[in-house]
């Protein structure tokens, strides 16, 4: 879909080795494993727990112009869902294609209803959705 998936943690390259080689999970990613070792880019980011040294489990969908669409943090033990990503990176190629409409919570793919956002819809989404 155009995406490019970087994944970056406070691990080290060797762990993320381990990783890659023992999880079977991870038996078939193809996508660059980031490093932040420091935990730079997690405190850029605002993951970082500095009581812990640890980083929350943020997932972020960048525009190519390096603008933030979406952020997501999760606590430690908390996974995140690929269906529910792939819905939001879904939305954003069709809302910059489509500029004035909004996708709504229960949006899934091209052609479900999306909704024009005006004064006139405060309150009145539930409606919008029904038409």
């Amino acid at each position: 879909m155009g995406a490019e998936v970087i994944t970056v943690s406070t691990d080290t390259k060797y762990v993320h080795l381990a990783w890659q080689r023992d999880e079977k999970e991870l038996a078939n990613v193809k996508y660059p494993m980031g490093s932040d070792p420091t935990g730079k880019l997690a405190r850029d980011f605002g993951v970082y727990d500095e009581a812990t040294g640890l980083a929350l489990r943020g997932t972020f969908i960048i525009n190519p112009d390096g603008k933030l669409l979406n952020a997501e943090v999760n606590y430690y033990n908390m996974g995140r869902n690929i269906d529910e990503l792939m819905r939001k990176f879904k939305a954003n190629l069709h809302l910059a294609k489509h500029t004035n409409e909004g996708c709504p919570a229960k949006w899934k793919d091209e052609g479900d209803k999306t909704l024009k956002p005006s004064a006139k819809m405060v309150g009145k989404v539930h409606e919008a959705l029904k038409e």
